[in-house]
C-alpha cells in the first residue's frame, strides 16, 4: 500500500491517509477482504501519531470501506458500487464547478465548455 502523507498541506494527515486508502480501495489498487496493515505499524511506517491512523481507518469503516474484526485487524470491505460512484461523481462536481467559476469569470459560454466536453470524450 503506497500512501504519501505531505505534513505541509492544507488537508489533515488523518484525511489524506482517509482518502488515499480510500481512493486506492476504489481503483482496486486494494482488493476485497485485503488485510490493511495494522495501526501500529502504518503510524511507524508513515511516522504519524497512532491516533491518526486510528481516525482515518474510523472514518473508512464508518464509510464503509473497510471492516475491523476484533483480533483480527482491518480488511476492505466488499465493494458497493453505488458509494464509489457517488464519491467520484462528488469529485468530477468539485473539478467542474472549478470549471465553471474559471469559465464565467473570462466570459467563456457554456456552449463553448459542453463542445470542449465533447471533443474530449471523443465525440461520442
Amino acid at each position: 500500500m503506497d500512501i504519501i502523507i505531505d505534513n505541509s498541506a492544507s488537508v489533515p494527515i488523518y484525511e489524506q491517509l482517509r482518502n488515499q486508502i480510500r481512493d486506492q480501495i476504489i481503483n482496486d489498487v486494494l482488493a476485497y477482504d485485503e488485510k490493511l496493515p495494522s495501526i501500529r505499524v502504518l503510524a511507524k511506517d508513515l511516522s504519524i501519531s497512532i491516533m491518526t491512523v486510528k481516525k482515518a481507518y474510523d472514518a473508512l469503516e464508518a464509510d464503509g470501506f473497510i471492516v475491523t474484526r476484533q483480533g483480527k485487524g482491518s480488511f476492505v470491505a466488499e465493494k458497493n458500487e453505488n458509494v464509489a460512484r457517488e464519491i467520484l461523481q462528488k469529485e468530477i462536481e468539485g473539478h467542474m464547478e472549478a470549471i465553471v467559476a474559471i469559465a464565467k469569470d473570462h466570459g467563456i459560454a457554456k456552449k463553448d465548455i459542453v463542445a470542449m466536453l465533447d471533443i474530449l470524450f471523443g465525440g461520442e
